[in-house]
């Protein structure tokens, strides 16, 4: 039975049970948000060597998480034990699935989409290996996809952490998910973040090919073949990859570390050139359509024009028709919108309370605290934006980003200018 609270939390929703513990949605009342909670399963609280490491392993994924703050890694605020309940706390994350679906050779993704996704992970893994932590269970059903395509990298519990300023005691021995191990951690030899990037290859090719590159029947024989044998190429699968993607996993899947990519930064990079050469046979009459829908908004009134050639290929286009919402009051979304054509209405407890047009922009406040949207947008026609979050824009190089967030800064001073001269008339009357 569904208890009414866990710790200060109240249990709204059973939502997913995995091998460790069953997710709840729940109400934290400090933050008066909806957040998840993974509650660990009965038997791990019993007192027996194997309940005991569990619960190692269970308060480890907090300890290593808890040091990290990026767009894409899913946040974990507390841990703790109700009795003898042992509870953890993260980021509510609604209507996400994982990458499992799409490892299957009839449900693979857009090859643009895959590449993203994997791009968004290597900058996770480098943002987490600079802080000192190797996530080593890099795997389809640790990466969570959400509802707006966007990607939360999961489950630190066999994470090891190398910074010095710490004081937890670190696990060792083979750890993780086998058929996702590099040849070192299969061998319980030292392990760096280059284990990840193995991880993320043999994710990639799964995601590419449908196939697992080492698939086996045996530890042994998964062991062989991770330490032994070169997985066939993705030619033999698909001849619609561009060569440079060869290449890219390829290092990615060395045997030896010293080979790979050394930071997920340096795959991130070579996964950008990618992007590129996609970009370069894509439609040019589309690209310089929205060229001429960005150049012309006041938004990007001093932008050069390496800057919009920038946000187009770093940036998610989206359309929508008349009567879709765009946001939904009570949403999670930490993105901001401009509009490039049609109408959007905002509505507020059911009433209209602004319309915008082309060049117009919303969402900033989102965009800002990542707190829940507290009015939807609608389409009212045929509608053209621009979306950018954190990691889209990330994807731009620095001085574009930089000029972006100066206009973000001068569009919001506007708002609040606006709103005040507002309020003040109110006032009068």
């Amino acid at each position: 039975m569904l208890a009414e609270k866990i710790g200060k939390y109240e249990l709204v929703e059973r939502l997913a049970s995995g091998s460790m513990g069953t997710v709840y949605s729940a109400h934290d009342p400090f933050s008066n948000r909806l957040v998840a909670v993974k509650l660990a399963h009965p038997q791990y609280t019993e007192d027996s060597p194997n309940a005991r490491k569990f619960r190692k392993l269970f308060f480890n994924e907090a300890h290593a998480a808890g040091l990290l703050d990026h767009p894409n890694i899913l946040r974990v605020f507390d841990a703790d034990m109700d009795g003898s309940a042992c509870y953890l706390v993260m980021d509510l994350i609604e209507d996400a699935g994982t990458l499992e679906p799409y490892c299957s050779p009839d449900n693979l993704l857009p090859l643009r989409e895959v590449i993203g996704i994997v791009y968004k992970i290597a900058k996770a893994l480098d943002y987490a290996h600079r802080q000192g932590v190797i996530h080593r269970d890099i795997k389809p059903s640790n990466i969570l996809l959400t509802r707006d395509r966007d990607i939360k990298l999961a489950d630190f519990s066999v994470a090891m952490v190398t910074r010095a300023d710490t004081m937890q005691t670190q696990f060792t021995g083979v750890l993780g998910s086998p058929l996702y191990m590099s040849p070192e951690q299969f061998n319980d030899e030292a392990i760096t973040g280059r284990s990840d990037i193995f991880s993320l290859g043999t994710l990639m090719y799964q995601l590419l090919t449908g196939t697992h590159p080492f698939n086996a029947q045996s530890l042994v024989a998964i062991n062989q073949k991770i330490s032994n044998e070169e997985p066939p190429p993705l030619s033999e699968y698909r001849k619609d990859l561009p060569e440079e993607l060869n290449y890219t996993m390829g290092r990615m899947i060395k045997k030896n570390p010293d080979e790979r990519y050394g930071t997920g930064l340096d795959l991130a990079a070579d996964l950008a050139l990618i992007f590129e050469d996609l970009d370069a046979v894509a439609d040019e009459d589309g690209l310089r359509e929205k060229f001429g829908a960005i150049k012309s908004l006041g938004f990007f009134k001093g932008f050069s024009d390496a800057d919009i050639w920038e946000l187009i290929r770093a940036c998610t286009w989206q359309t929508f028709s008349p009567g879709n919402s765009i946001i939904r009051e009570g949403d999670m979304d930490n993105s901001f919108y401009i509009v490039l054509s049609g109408v959007v209405i905002i509505e507020k407890d059911g009433s209209v309370v602004n319309i915008l047009q082309e060049g117009d922009c919303f969402g900033e406040m989102g965009f800002l605290t990542r707190a829940r949207r507290i009015a939807s947008a609608i389409a009212r026609t045929d509608v053209s934006l621009m979306k950018v979050n954190d990691s889209t824009i990330d994807r731009a190089a620095d001085g574009t980003q930089l000029r972006f967030h100066k206009a973000f800064v001068r569009t919001l001073i506007e708002r609040l200018t606006d709103a005040t001269a507002l309020l003040s008339q109110l006032r009068r009357a």
